[in-house]
């Protein structure tokens, strides 16, 4: 837990667990406010979680969320009030600690000068040049510029640095995230099912990144494509010759009423979230009879099949625990199939038949009460309208509503959906010639998985190269996605499709047949995928990838 002092009795930190605050109640600290709106990370606490908490240790919690970089003079004002009217000491906290703090110098003025705005964040460790201009200062804010921006360090952004640098070494390349952790998150899955440890699916993110890469620990707040700029929190501006966006998703937990105050308690849990991956198993050991619910929110999200692999793997343990006949599994679907690519359809519902699954089509999850343990549906009806319908739990896995980031919804670069507008082929924006963009963020309409991020990196390499002149030709990206549907603990239905859904496999039907629950399938998840993440995808090595250009 890292606090900067920004005053004798207000300092601002970093994101905080529930684990922090009986260390910040010795340390004398009475009130916190979270910066931080829920959502933003995929191993966030809610806030709901941190005041339960702080309640129990008589601190006071107060929750007042701000976008990044989008610290709006009312927002000063109101934590101007909390300032004036909390008990000290006081923190406050959001992803960095930067929006608590740009909070500070805004809600600090008039009554402190910008000299000591500006002392008091440099003694803290706080770069609060950027507010400059707000505060009163005619400087400019520090800008900086690099031959490729990319914006996101997850799968997209590294195999997308890795890729450029293979093909031309000493390239200017920065990528912007705040994040300190890179995530494997397709190994969230076995972790939930107690296959794989919740801390090999993590590493350092410095440990992931290119050694040539320009690591610029920040959030975005803004973009300026007629200016090839970015605009970071604190006002800092990135300039750019290529842009590659590629942020993932928001997890909306806050979409379903009631979730964020039972995440992680009650028997309701989420693959979807790292922490929450080793509860998802602790319950599956658990539960020894009861309803089991597994909730599909309405696409896209990412990875489509892992609700249903969540479903499987527990039916599984619970079947060779000799516990699945007093167990009720519901899968409550709010879309109208099991599986986007019917060509899979018929093995998977062999095994929904093998554990007795009750399939329910066209329910979406718009409430829970975990203390009643009652899951609210809604339910769209044939000739409009809607209907509720609620029905009690044991055990609850929930899989959240999904978006791209509000900083990239209220972009020019996205379309009509908040998605970055690009051709579906070359990955190029559609309204700017230097902005491309891959992942789950884009307009794209192939699934989101790490299998399509690895395909679509060497696209979008070899087309920034184009752009630049440094190489030649057109590569396209043929929506290529894989899934591997876990439907029991050895085997795997290996689905593999592209745009449109037309089946594609990797490998010959008499080693590898996707359309039957295969063994060597399974050795791929568990075995080969990881390190292939790790040594091959993330390093620039584009075996089986390799993109198809054209002149």
């Amino acid at each position: 837990m890292e606090l900067k002092k920004l005053t004798n009795t207000f300092s601002v930190s970093p994101q905080i667990r529930v684990p922090d605050l009986a260390a910040l109640r010795e340390m004398g600290f009475r009130a916190i406010i979270c910066n931080r709106p829920d959502g933003e990370g995929a191993d966030q606490p809610t806030f709901t979680e941190i005041e339960r908490a702080a309640r129990e240790l008589d601190i006071e919690a107060h929750y007042l969320p701000v976008e990044s970089g989008k610290v709006s003079d009312q927002d000063a004002e109101r934590f101007r009030g909390y300032l004036d009217t909390l008990p000290r000491p006081l923190l406050a906290y959001c992803r960095s600690g930067m929006r608590s703090a740009t909070l500070w110098a805004l809600a600090s003025t008039p009554a402190m000068s910008l000299v000591e705005i500006l002392a008091a964040g440099k003694r803290a460790g706080v770069d609060l040049s950027g507010l400059t201009r707000r505060i009163g200062s005619p400087h400019q804010s520090a800008e900086e510029q690099h031959d490729v921006v990319i914006v996101g360090a997850g799968a997209a952004g590294v195999a997308t640095a890795s890729s450029l640098l293979a093909r031309a070494p000493g390239l200017d390349i920065a990528i912007i995230d705040p994040a300190d952790v890179h995530y494997y998150q397709p190994g969230w899955t076995m972790v939930g099912a107690g296959v794989f440890r919740p801390e090999t699916t993590a590493r350092p993110m410095g440990s992931v990144l290119p050694r040539n890469v320009r690591w610029i620990k920040a959030a975005v707040a803004a973009f300026e494509p007629t200016d090839n700029a970015v605009i970071l929190e604190g006002c800092r501006v990135v300039k750019y010759r290529q842009l590659v966006v590629c942020p993932g998703l928001k997890l909306d937990w806050n979409a379903i009423e009631g979730l964020p105050q039972t995440l992680g308690r009650n028997g309701v849990t989420s693959n979807y979230r790292y922490d929450l991956a080793p509860y998802t198993w602790q319950l599956v050991q658990q539960l020894k009879g009861g309803r089991a619910l597994f909730t599909q929110p309405p696409m896209p999200i990412k990875c489509a099949g892992a609700p249903q692999k969540a479903m499987y793997l527990s039916s599984d343990h619970w079947r060779r625990a000799g516990r699945l006949n007093q167990i009720n599994v519901e899968f409550y679907n709010a879309g109208a199939a099991l599986f986007g690519v019917a060509d899979y359809v018929p093995a998977l519902m062999k095994y929904v038949e093998s554990y007795g699954i009750d399939l329910n089509f066209g329910f979406n999850l718009t409430a829970v009460n975990g203390e009643a343990r009652r899951a609210t549906f809604a339910r769209a009806l044939p000739g409009g309208g809607s209907e509720t319908f609620e029905t009690g739990f044991d055990l609850l896995h929930v899989v959240p509503p999904q978006k791209a980031p509000d900083f990239i919804r209220v972009s020019p670069l996205a379309d009509a959906g908040g998605w970055v507008d690009v051709d579906q082929a070359s990955l190029r924006h559609k309204a700017y010639e230097n902005v491309f963009g891959l992942g789950d963020a884009t307009s794209t309409p192939n699934a989101k998985t790490a299998a399509a991020a690895r395909k679509q990196a060497p696209v979008v390499a070899h087309n920034v190269l184009a752009a630049l002149g440094v190489t030649r030709g057109a590569a396209t990206y043929d929506g290529y996605g894989s899934c591997p549907l876990t439907v029991e603990r050895g085997k795997i239905v290996l689905a593999e499709f592209l745009y449109g859904g037309k089946v594609a496999p990797t490998f010959p039907s008499w080693i590898i047949d996707g359309k039957k629950p295969s063994g060597l399938a399974w050795l791929l998840k568990e075995r080969i995928l990881p390190p292939l993440y790790w040594r091959g995808m993330l390093k620039g090595r584009e075996w089986f990838v390799q993109p198809q250009v054209t002149d």
